[in-house]
């Protein structure tokens, strides 16, 4: 389904249909859930990250993350080698497909600009498991404009033809490029990461005193007002935790970036993602998961369920 036809029936009647679905209230759909074991794959990145990214992280350790929790998750793709896209795509379909895993799809990584790329899409295409595609743009390597060159813009059109989604990770001064691309691919279906990689302590001038913003409040807004404007694009409630000085924040803290991308989206363009394990740079998925359910305690119970479950197995086509 590409994004004319997701926002063809993404109406009342369609939105009403999702609360037949059996699954339970307490169901979490993590979004964004991540997992390397480095003796199979190793990213390039893995060497410079901080010590507490240094090492394994398989099911189990997901698993126990969450314990006390109903989640189920979608894997997103871990920034690995080029030459490792089809191994690191191939491991996890194999993975959900053995279905002794909390994870159920997944969302693989890809170059979008190569030259054979729709052969690499159409390897994945129609499974059933891969949702969508991501290449992280947001990399020292990759530079401002990067994804309005022709040829990637050529790619993601390719991703919609064959219905996967497309998923933005990108810097947050850097947005409006996010708006251009999507503006270009109408056919394709486009997820925006981790609250545009909102910064929670560019609100706060006292959290985390001395460390780097990486913008403006204001220009972020700005950016994020510009991505919602597109019909059918989806944002992603996450990463942001990533953001803040472990043990020196509250939900407070966060609660600016996340109540502007769910009141600039609807109740019906957002999505809940953990970003485990990235997300300890900041805190465990337990502290997220009990933050965001603090900053949205609230508003409306449909709209909670919408987030924690109901727009993901909607927007992802989950059987859950």
């Amino acid at each position: 389904m590409n994004r004319r036809q997701f926002l063809q029936t993404a109406s009342a009647s369609t939105l009403a249909s999702c609360t037949t679905l059996s699954a339970p209230d307490s169901l979490i759909i993590d979004t964004h859930q991540h997992l390397w074991d480095l003796n199979v794959i190793r990213p390039p990145w893995i060497k410079g990250a901080p010590e507490v990214l240094r090492h394994d992280f398989v099911t189990a350790d997901y698993v126990k993350a969450n314990a006390g929790l109903n989640v189920k998750a979608i894997y997103m793709e871990v920034d690995v080698a080029e030459s490792d896209h089809i191994k690191e795509a191939d491991g996890i379909v194999a993975q959900c497909r053995a279905g002794n895993t909390p994870t159920i799809a997944a969302t693989i990584g890809g170059r979008p600009a190569s030259a054979d790329f729709e052969g690499y899409v159409r390897r994945y295409a129609g499974n059933g498991i891969v949702k969508g595609l991501r290449q992280v743009l947001h990399g020292s390597s990759t530079p401002a404009g990067f994804c309005l060159g022709q040829d990637f813009v050529r790619g993601v059109r390719t991703l919609g033809k064959h219905g996967l989604n497309f998923e933005l990770t990108m810097r947050p001064t850097e947005l409006r490029d996010g708006v251009k691309l999507i503006q270009q691919c109408p056919e394709t279906r486009f997820v925006l990461d981790h609250c545009g990689n909102g910064d929670p302590k560019a609100f706060n001038p006292k959290l985390g005193p001395g460390l780097k913003r990486s913008c403006t409040a204001d220009e972020w807004k700005r950016g994020i007002d510009a991505v919602a404007a597109q019909p059918g694009v989806m944002c992603k409630i996450s990463g942001i935790v990533a953001f803040v000085p472990p043990g020196e924040w509250q939900a407070e803290d966060l609660a600016p970036v996340v109540n502007h991308c769910l009141d600039a989206f609807g109740p019906d363009r957002v999505f809940f993602g953990g970003d485990w394990p990235v997300c300890l740079l900041g805190s465990p998925v337990r502290g997220w998961v009990d933050a965001l359910r603090q900053i949205v305690s609230s508003r409306p119970v449909s709209e909670q369920r919408k987030l924690w479950s109901r727009n993901a197995i909607r927007f992802y086509g989950l059987k859950v």
